[in-house]
């Protein structure tokens, strides 16, 4: 007897079924590989925001710790070591300067200080430097630096960044840190504990300003669900833009000042 061979193939049902099982194990994959691109991205884009506030705490801390400095052996009339702005931005003369009102609510800080050859890196033909590495005055000179920090939208990226307009030359500001968003001020004064806005402060305060609070607020470039986050003021804010935020602050002491005989109290 002759065996017959049948050829069996695969009916409808079990073929539908090994393509369901296949797009189930692609769309995994997928979402896999989305999710890692994803936390990727975030992970980029908090470190990318993590090194420009470390970035411009430090250039503005490096500011603020030469505020009010004047070499032993010279002599010069006594200047407030520090002029700042709330919402606003410090312009004008030096020495009597007035707030320009910010858009986006960023304070402005006015630094000044004495420079020479030691305290500040000096240029190639021996002139001190401000905070954008411009020389000022003439070389052997010791000159008044003034260094004005605030924030705005940039011309070229559109994204908003931490400026500074030196002395150097005056009225010409460029950027120095990409991506933040805001810098928040706060002083303490001389034998006072609370910490206050520059609003709060007459005009002969700032001579008694001792220690000063800096808070920078970054904007992240990656596109992000809405979140919230908490400001520099500690409020809790709802991100609406597609972009996440962060937020890092330094306290700091200012160094060249020197507090009356008997006076107690200050914090430095």
């Amino acid at each position: 007897m002759s065996r017959w061979r049948r050829q069996r193939a695969h009916s409808l049902v079990e073929a539908l079924v090994a393509l369901a099982l296949a797009a189930v194990v692609l769309a995994a994959a997928v979402a896999l590989y989305r999710t890692q691109r994803d936390a990727y991205v975030a992970s980029v884009d908090a470190a990318r925001a993590r090194d420009a506030a470390a970035v411009a705490l430090t250039l503005v801390a490096q500011s603020v710790r030469m505020a009010g400095f004047v070499p032993l052996d010279m002599r010069m009339a006594g200047f407030a070591p520090l002029f700042g702005c709330a919402s606003a931005r410090a312009a004008g003369d030096a020495m009597r300067p007035a707030c320009v009102a910010a858009t986006d609510g960023s304070d402005g800080l006015l630094v000044r200080y004495v420079g020479d050859v030691r305290s500040t890196w000096p240029t190639a033909d021996g002139r001190v430097t401000d905070c954008l590495g411009q020389g000022v005055g003439a070389a052997g000179d010791r000159p008044l630096v003034v260094n004005r920090y605030f924030v705005r939208q940039g011309r070229s990226a559109g994204v908003p960044e931490l400026y500074c307009e030196g002395s150097g030359r005056p009225g010409v500001a460029q950027p120095l840190v990409e991506g933040i968003e805001r810098l928040r001020l706060r002083y303490r004064l001389r034998g006072r504990p609370a910490w206050r806005d520059a609003s709060a402060l007459a005009a002969d305060a700032w001579r008694e300003v001792v220690a000063i609070e800096v808070c920078v607020q970054v904007r992240g470039t990656a596109p992000a669900p809405a979140g919230r986050y908490i400001d520099c003021d500690g409020i809790s804010q709802t991100s609406r833009d597609g972009r996440r935020r962060w937020i890092a602050r330094r306290w700091l002491s200012l160094r060249n000042t020197v507090a009356p005989v008997g006076a107690t109290g200050a914090n430095q």
